[in-house]
């Protein structure tokens, strides 16, 4: 009988407080008043200094210096004017690492953008910053000064990639020298502050065998999602944002063999393919005049042009849906992508929508009849009330029925209620429907897991 992982990693559990005799502890609104104090000194000790070290430095010779070096040439700035200060050991290091994170990095964030255990950083006010671990939110303890404070950390953001915003533009998307996404928006759109959302790149990102130790989905259909990716089957990932679909889609790719060309086109650039043939292509967005910007759909032209054995669309999300899905159908199969949606059902509907975008005048048929030529499988991921995310839905596209395509899950997860530390307590088991490609493995010389068809009624 197969023998299911699930996440064993428990969520946070709420602390009794201290119980240890002798001193009174502090009532927790005494201890919060105190800690906002200390926070306050700090944060003035900081600024002083900052202010000392933009007039004793020369703005000149540290834009001309590599990274590393304009780190350390501030860094022993910051000792020389700390050594006039007589201050303990440990606020001049907590200074020291504030300055330096000013001067060079992004301010109060800079550690939470260091941490790996936190995917996202949300700064929805100068006091009001957020983030996310392991798929729950949390507030932090680090806070700007004032609107003006967060302003100048997004100027240092933008600028070195020739953005702006202000009031005329005020929206603007970015990335971090290390890839993380940056998104922000200010007054008037956001009336209350500027407000920056940081989706961290991952350097190393989860693997399948990753995925099926959290509990994500078990090894069998990890190794049954293997074989479809070997037999070439194109598939379209679903989810919301949020839930992993471009950590499934890497996971995805490490099945494709190392002899195939492969081109993805993404927007931002997030996948860490393993294979040695890759062509990874970016969009771009308009100038500051407007001008200059290539879309995902002008770049998947190019791709069929560039004799690809497989295409990657990071997330479709417009008119290149439909050279997607014309690209799937002409020698191009096995491609993959993601798409926003809450279910089989949903991707596919949006799907249509994106091709519609396109203005090309097609019939409705027309279209649904390229998505059930096209597609082959759907994978729903969704994301848990405990922060796990999981597949909920291997879907099967399996033809038309009318003007219908239809669909047929493979594969579905059964929550089976919560545990006593909030876990959700599920497994994603087969429904016992045979998909229509099963011979195609056969014929392909690709084997399956051993009985995963043929003896539904013991999983």
């Amino acid at each position: 009988m197969t023998q299911w992982r699930w996440r064993s990693d428990r969520l946070p559990e709420p602390s009794d407080g201290d119980q240890s005799s002798g001193e009174s502890t502090p009532q927790p609104a005494a201890r919060a008043e105190r800690a906002v104090r200390l926070g306050e000194e700090l944060e003035q000790l900081v600024y002083r200094f900052h202010q000392k070290l933009i007039d004793e430095l020369e703005a000149e010779k540290l834009e001309a210096m590599s990274p590393d070096k304009r780190r350390q040439a501030v860094q022993e700035a910051v000792r020389a004017l700390l050594a006039r200060e007589s201050l303990n050991a440990l606020v001049r290091d907590a200074v020291a690492a504030r300055v330096v994170d000013e001067v060079v990095g992004l301010g109060p964030i800079e550690p939470l953008l260091h941490d790996a255990s936190i995917s996202e950083v949300m700064v929805n006010a100068p006091d009001e910053i957020f983030f996310e671990r392991d798929g729950i939110l949390y507030q932090s303890d680090v806070r700007f000064r004032d609107v003006n404070h967060v302003m100048q950390i997004v100027e240092r953001i933008i600028a070195p990639l020739g953005r702006r915003v202000d009031e005329s533009s005020p929206m603007v998307d970015a990335r971090l020298a290390d890839g993380s996404r940056v998104n922000v928006i200010i007054p008037p759109l956001a009336p209350k502050s500027p407000t920056m959302t940081i989706r961290k790149f991952l350097r190393s990102k989860l693997s399948m065998d990753d995925l099926v130790t959290v509990g994500s989905l078990s090894s069998e259909v990890a190794q049954f999602l293997g074989a479809c990716v070997e037999l070439r089957l194109n598939a379209l990932i679903s989810g919301g944002t949020g839930t992993g679909k471009t950590t499934l889609l890497n996971a995805l790719t490490s099945f494709i063999p190392d002899s195939q060309r492969i081109v993805s086109i993404e927007d931002p650039l997030e996948l860490q393919l393993q294979q040695t043939h890759v062509i990874s292509l970016e969009a771009r967005p308009p100038n500051v005049d407007g001008r200059g910007e290539v879309t995902q759909r002008e770049l998947l032209r190019n791709a069929l042009r560039m004799r690809p054995d497989r295409i990657i669309i990071g997330e479709v999300r417009g008119g290149e849906a439909f050279d997607m899905l014309n690209a799937m159908n002409t020698g191009h199969e096995g491609s993959l992508s993601t798409i926003h949606s809450n279910s089989p059902r949903d991707a596919l509907a949006r799907l249509e929508n994106m091709v519609l975008m396109a203005n090309l005048d097609l019939p409705i048929r027309a279209i649904r009849e390229q998505m059930a030529s096209a597609l082959h499988l759907v994978l729903q991921i969704s994301r848990f009330r405990d922060g796990s995310r999981r597949v909920t839905y291997i879907t099967e596209v399996s033809g038309m029925e009318g003007d219908v395509v239809t669909l047929q899950d493979i594969f579905r997860f059964e929550q089976k209620g919560i545990d006593e530390h909030g876990r959700v307590v599920g497994r994603l088991l087969p429904t016992g429907i045979r998909p229509s490609f099963v011979e195609g493995f056969a014929q392909a010389g690709i084997v399956p897991p051993e009985g995963l068809f043929q003896n539904v009624a013991e999983w």
